[in-house]
């Protein structure tokens, strides 16, 4: 990106390739099984056995398993980055969908916490590509320039979006279908056995459709592994020309029929295959040349470089804030109103959040990318990440409303109405915090590492993040620290300091070359 915005989305915008479809079709099976368990999680938890009848620990042994998909995520989204950088994008990226199919069926079909325990680990595990996605934007100049970026970013925050709103439809819809509908699938004994089977099987085969479709649509964008495709096309060529030309048996033929070693008394193809290896060495040693120049930096190199840790810790105070207010926020909806809560029931929690996954969705896809263009990435990300502040604000001014009037009024749902905007807005820094983390790099052999990195270090705060959200809530309405309302105020404390930390971002972006 050059200097103006910074500017550099003045120029005439290129349009979007319709291959960016398939890469954002793959980003949208991750909200998908990893939300699809949600509203059965509990009740599936208790019925393994493993609570002992105590309901009260359902919370524990439910917050093990989402913690779980998020750690393995971490633990493995370096590795599926490297290998991208190694082996190239496209073997990569599928694995993710045609893995997490497979996954999702054994889930659903688990009778014991333990697999359901080591199931949900694999789904993180083949989560852990999803740091390729943003290569296959960023690496292949026929699919995005610094006109369009900024507008194929934005699908990103559109796709989850989308996702956890379908997610949790899919999960109460079809769980428990024997009881749903008695009379047609309840009938089915399979199903009876295993009542959350069904929404597994949908959100299974929604996977398997996406892999199918990037199976037959999806290109190679690692720069190294194309030159490396083409020199096995060429070779294939070189092959296939000197067994066609030799192919005819004469008392001047080589006497070694496949073509290699010494020939003997060859007079008539011995000049022309000479001549075609001579050609096709020439035009291999730069194509050689160019892959082994293609070596990814370590990792050591990278953290080394300014740029590229303050991005990291951006990206890392983004995650955290983001996956504590989304914790936070039906945890608080759903206390009782003299707690410190709104009282909401499940079914006003559900119908709220659908709403607001419509209208986010509709923000991200219309409105993101023409921000992140008219003001660029920097100053978006400031902007954006600071919404948090005011979406944690307004957690006390509802509990306070809503304690003075004894019931949920219209003044606490415009307060609940600006924090799901506000919520909405802080999307946004998700865009522009890929394209800051993009721009550290200091070349495209380093986005593998480089993203991996940036997601692990993402997945390591979402899986830390709801555990310290949750139990700081539960301490502060215990021991009534502030008025219940403590919180809010440390996480207050925490996202100013990554506010100070969005100023560190540099002023001028550039894709790597």
């Amino acid at each position: 990106m050059n200097d103006n915005a910074e500017n550099n989305f003045k120029k005439k915008k290129t349009p979007l390739p319709w291959q960016l479809f398939i890469v954002i079709l793959i980003q949208f099976a991750e909200p998908i099984t990893a939300t699809v368990i949600y509203p059965f999680i509990n009740q599936f938890v208790r019925e393994t056995g493993i609570t002992g009848g105590d309901e009260r620990k359902t919370g524990y042994f439910a917050g093990i398993i989402e913690s779980a998909f998020f750690l393995a995520e971490s633990l493995t989204v370096v590795h599926w980055g490297i290998a991208s950088d190694r082996f190239g994008r496209r073997p990569v990226l599928l694995m993710g969908p045609l893995g997490l199919s497979v996954v999702m069926l054994a889930f659903g079909m688990s009778s014991k916490f333990a697999y359901l325990l080591l199931f949900r680990c694999l789904q993180g595990s083949f989560n852990g590509n999803i740091g390729t996605n943003n290569l296959s934007l960023t690496a292949n100049p026929q699919m995005t320039d610094e006109t369009n970026i900024a507008d194929a970013f934005a699908q990103t925050p559109l796709m989850w979006s989308l996702g956890v709103t379908l997610g949790p439809i899919m999960g109460g819809f079809l769980s428990q279908p024997a009881i749903r509908w008695p009379d047609s699938l309840g009938k089915l004994i399979y199903l009876r056995q295993h009542p959350y089977f069904l929404p597994c099987l949908a959100s299974a085969t929604g996977a398997l459709l996406i892999f199918l479709i990037a199976f037959i649509g999806l290109p190679e964008t690692l720069p190294s592994a194309v030159l490396r495709n083409e020199l096995k096309r060429k070779n294939r060529a070189l092959r296939q020309r000197t067994t066609s030309g030799s192919s005819t048996p004469s008392s001047t033929t080589s006497l070694l029929s496949n073509g290699e070693g010494t020939l003997y008394g060859s007079s008539t193809h011995t000049p022309e295959r000479s001549e075609s290896l001579s050609d096709i060495e020439e035009n291999s040693e730069p194509l050689k040349h160019n892959a082994g120049d293609q070596k990814p930096p370590s990792m050591r190199s990278l953290l080394a470089r300014r740029e590229v840790m303050f991005a990291l810790i951006n990206h890392a105070f983004l995650c955290f804030s983001d996956m504590c207010i989304q914790v936070l926020i039906p945890l608080m909806w759903s206390t009782s109103i003299e707690l410190g809560g709104l009282g909401f029931s499940p079914y006003n929690i559900g119908i709220t959040m659908g709403i607001f996954g419509i209208f986010n969705a509709f923000v991200q896809a219309t409105l993101l990318g023409r921000i992140v263009n008219r003001f660029g990435p920097r100053r978006v990300h400031i902007f954006c990440f600071s919404a948090y502040l005011i979406s944690l604000t307004n957690f006390p001014v509802a509990s306070y409303l809503a304690r003075r009037a004894g019931y949920v009024d219209w003044k606490v749902w415009s307060v609940v109405s600006l924090q799901l905007a506000m919520v909405s807005l802080s999307y946004g820094a998700y865009t522009s915090v890929q394209l800051i983390v993009t721009s550290s790099a200091p070349s495209k052999n380093a986005l593998g590492a480089l993203n991996g990195l940036a997601q692990a270090i993402g997945s390591c705060m979402r899986a830390f993040s709801p555990t310290f959200a949750s139990s700081l809530y539960a301490i502060s309405l215990q021991r009534h620290l502030a008025g219940g309302n403590a919180v809010y105020y440390i996480l207050m404390a925490i996202i100013i300091c990554g506010i100070r930390f969005t100023f560190l971002s540099p002023k001028t972006l550039r894709l790597p070359t």
